[in-house]
């Protein structure tokens, strides 16, 4: 097929006539059209006094969405015509746009397409991305849940709005780790601004991208999250305590200790007769129970089987068991009535899920059930961003190339997300691998002709001598200094 040279010509005319006027009527022919036109719909923070870079802006979305290699610089260069890697690192590492101006702007028109206050979420979960060597901001041996195990990676904590099965994530934060809080040098090198060189956890970071969305305005009825978070109780109590409470489904571990009737916390009388300091300390009149032994001792009647939702081996059919339970801190002055939700797998009876919820003691049993079931979106928002869009797929080891990377991957995961909405009725089952693809075949591409071929080659040639020449500079460096030593 022969691609239009400049991406704003592209039309639905021109492509249809390439690909058979049998296919004019579909509406997927439009599909570059529309990239171009949500691309321009971003064009204010890429736009300075002095100059524009909304058309680099466009060839880095091009490159995340077309390429189906591993999607850093040289090989998204290698798919986007008149696009290098020097210009994309230029992009990314040193152009001054405010990648937070992006992610609001995303948030904020991710919102009118799933945005509402009784059925949508905000979900919050975090991703580790391996990362070779020190140098890259945040990175540290630390837990890696992409691959299950402590690794050498860089966390970013994630916000995703959520209604239904259609998900994008929000926002993000990159987690810094103690080692890195403790080196002011070392953050300054890698251009972390001074203001954020401060200890914070990533349950801290949770709660003010929480915050951040409803100052955004972003319409939603609760906030989910795995047990990471909920087992944290000055996170939840954070949320339950704010200005206008949070309503939360938060997992927890098997091992999460609950009251089963209030606890009425007081500090004991002194005993009679018994010398010594009287009693400060508040103490509960009944005693916590873990929620797997309280699970394990109901009857098989306790139960409730429901469906929580289609999937691609047929209907999601689970069996919950929901109890209202109190939670204190042993510090509290009254404790938290809160429920108590746990999931069983139909088809797998010994994988057991807990939560904890906020909402309102009448909520139906079925609603929460529901509610807990919606934390797998974010996953898949995840899991997304990493194979379709290249969400790990970065070069850069600064604050701010790190922070504008994120930011575009996050437009394009909403313009995919606006396809798949658009097309929901007539083409229930198109996805973001299907997009990609479809974005492959109608955006300017690079001819694939021989010379091409050997011009990307000889490119690749000249990085890898000058890489060699580099190396062995250094060695004959090292080597003539301990000679003069």
């Amino acid at each position: 097929m022969s691609h239009p040279k400049d991406i704003p010509d592209i039309n639905t005319q021109d492509i249809g006539k390439s690909v058979g006027t049998q296919d004019i009527e579909n509406p997927l022919i439009g599909i570059a059209k529309r990239f171009v036109d949500f691309c321009k719909r971003f064009a204010t923070p890429f736009q300075s006094k002095t100059r524009s870079r909304e058309p680099q802006m466009q060839k880095y979305v091009s490159g995340l969405v077309q390429s189906d290699k591993k999607k850093n610089m040289e090989r998204m260069a290698e798919v986007v015509p008149d696009s290098d890697a020097q210009s994309f690192q230029q992009l990314l590492s040193d152009s001054e746009w405010d990648e937070r101006e992006v992610l609001d702007l995303v948030a904020t028109e991710a919102n009118k397409s799933l945005g509402d206050p009784e059925e949508s979420c905000l979900t919050i979960d975090e991703s580790g991305i391996r990362k070779k060597g020190t140098k890259s901001v945040g990175v540290s041996r630390q837990w890696c849940g992409q691959i299950g195990k402590v690794e050498n990676c860089q966390v970013g904590v994630f916000a995703a709005l959520c209604r239904g099965n259609n998900v994008t994530l929000t926002d993000v934060r990159l987690f810094l780790p103690e080692s890195w809080i403790d080196d002011k040098e070392r953050c300054l090198a890698a251009g972390v601004p001074a203001e954020n060189i401060v200890a914070k956890r990533k349950q801290d970071l949770a709660l003010e991208m929480v915050k951040h969305a409803r100052e955004l305005g972003l319409e939603y009825k609760w906030v989910g999250c795995d047990g990471l978070y909920g087992e944290d109780p000055a996170f939840l109590r954070a949320l339950d305590t704010l200005p206008v409470p949070e309503i939360f489904m938060a997992d927890v571990h098997k091992d999460q200790r609950v009251y089963l009737e209030d606890p009425k916390p007081i500090v004991p009388s002194p005993k009679p007769g018994k010398r010594g300091k009287k009693p400060t300390r508040l103490k509960a009149q009944t005693k916590p129970i873990r929620v797997d032994e309280w699970a394990s001792q109901q009857s098989v009647y306790a139960w409730k089987r429901m469906t929580l939702r289609g999937s691609t081996k047929g209907e999601l059919q689970v069996d919950i068991l929901h109890e209202l339970v109190w939670l204190w801190d042993g510090k509290e002055t009254e404790a938290h009535c809160w429920h108590l939700v746990i999931r069983r797998e139909v088809n797998a009876p010994s994988k057991l899920k807990y939560s904890l919820s906020n909402a309102d003691e009448e909520t139906p049993i079925s609603k929460l059930a529901f509610m807990q079931g919606q934390r797998y979106w974010v996953e898949h928002a995840l899991k997304n961003g990493k194979q379709e869009v290249g969400l790990g797929d970065y070069q850069m080891r600064g604050w701010r190339g790190w922070h504008h990377h994120m930011a575009l991957v996050m437009m394009a995961m909403l313009f995919m997300l606006e396809e798949k909405m658009l097309h929901q009725e007539d083409i229930p089952l198109l996805s973001y691998s299907d997009i990609r693809i479809l974005l492959t075949f109608f955006l300017p591409r690079r001819d694939i002709t021989f010379d091409e071929v050997l011009r990307q080659m000889k490119h690749r040639h000249r990085q890898r001598q000058s890489s060699t020449d580099s190396a062995y500079k250094k060695q004959r460096t090292q080597q003539f200094d301990v000679l003069n030593e």
